[in-house]
């Protein structure tokens, strides 16, 4: 995507699920409410903001000061952090076309080892406070992961797979940061237009609201996916969800556009099918209204195809990849 070519985007605004209801446990009333708003949202729309007390304030703060103290390396240091065989764990920037972007990834967030490792490598005496904090933000993502995917199984009557949908998955923790513009520019890409190729992808940013636009579902349209509030989340559906629920739920096309001169950080949990793992949809979800549109494919495999191309990473490719 180009600057002159970027859509306009409409005042549209993403549904808005409340996750801090009390006594929000299965087998309740508002377990089956909010449950069917989940399942709603990512139908109609692919993605929706969560509100979710989970996180607290002081955590949610600590997160984005970790990533400000993180990026503010030097990039040498950063640099060391770069891994050559993963390109999800570890330091990402310097990228072509995007020079706004830089990423830090952590393959198995919920693995200690893989925090602390890393972290070494750009503070070699060590951070825990940094380590800390990220694995405590992580954990509280990972419960709102949780509650969205057993719902959504829940919501198709796939009740027999939910212990292994939540296990099929690993947990990649993601900071970003998008450089702020300078005076003689009015707006620049943060990241191109591409769909998610994962199960679900949560996002928090901080207070720079602006940036992430969504495509609609039925249409040419764009909105701005602006947070109503600072205890918000955007949970957004994969092309492997998409799949593994034989097309019922919508894979959002997305993009970054960064318009202002603040520095923009967003924190991310990636649930991304394991290595070896065949995405296919259960018998369950098929049948004479719903035919079986995709065969079933391995998820590393997809992630090479679009990996190669990033014209790949929308749902016409999808198709042509894996459609029968």
């Amino acid at each position: 995507m180009t600057i002159s070519s970027k859509p306009q985007c409409l005042p549209l605004s993403l549904p808005v699920i409340d996750f801090s209801v009390p006594n929000l446990k299965p087998e309740t009333p508002q377990w089956d409410s909010v449950r069917a708003q989940v399942r709603k949202a990512l139908e109609d729309f692919g993605c929706f903001e969560a509100l979710f007390d989970g996180a607290s304030v002081e955590l949610r703060k600590a997160v984005f000061e970790a990533s400000q103290e993180v990026f503010d390396l030097p990039l040498e240091t950063k640099l060391s952090a770069k891994s050559e065989n993963n390109r999800n764990n570890g330091y990402s920037g310097q990228v072509s076309g995007m020079p706004l972007f830089e990423g830090m990834g952590f393959d198995d967030v919920e693995n200690p080892e893989v925090v602390n490792k890393l972290t070494h490598k750009v503070w070699p005496q060590g951070n825990i406070t940094f380590s800390n904090t990220v694995q405590s933000f992580a954990e509280k993502l990972i419960e709102l992961n949780v509650k969205v995917r057993t719902m959504l199984m829940e919501s198709f009557g796939l009740e027999k797979y939910v212990e292994e949908h939540l296990t099929s998955a690993k947990k990649r923790f993601h900071l970003f940061k998008y450089k702020g513009l300078d005076d003689n520019t009015e707006e620049d890409v943060g990241i191109d237009t591409h769909i998610d190729r994962h199960f679900l992808t949560i996002l928090c940013q901080n207070d720079v609201v602006d940036g992430l636009e969504i495509r609609a579902k039925d249409g040419e349209e764009w909105f701005k996916a602006k947070p109503s509030q600072d205890s918000s989340y955007l949970v957004m559906v994969g092309a492997s969800l998409h799949v593994l629920l034989n097309g019922r739920v919508h894979p959002p096309l997305h993009h970054v556009v960064i318009t202002g001169k603040k520095d923009r950080y967003v924190a991310g949990l990636f649930l991304r099918p394991k290595e070896g793992l065949i995405i296919k949809a259960p018998e369950e979800i098929v049948d004479e209204e719903h035919p079986r549109l995709y065969k079933p494919f391995n998820f590393e495999d997809y992630f090479k195809f679009t990996y190669i191309d990033t014209k790949k990473r929308d749902l016409p490719a999808l198709k042509a990849y894996c459609a029968l």
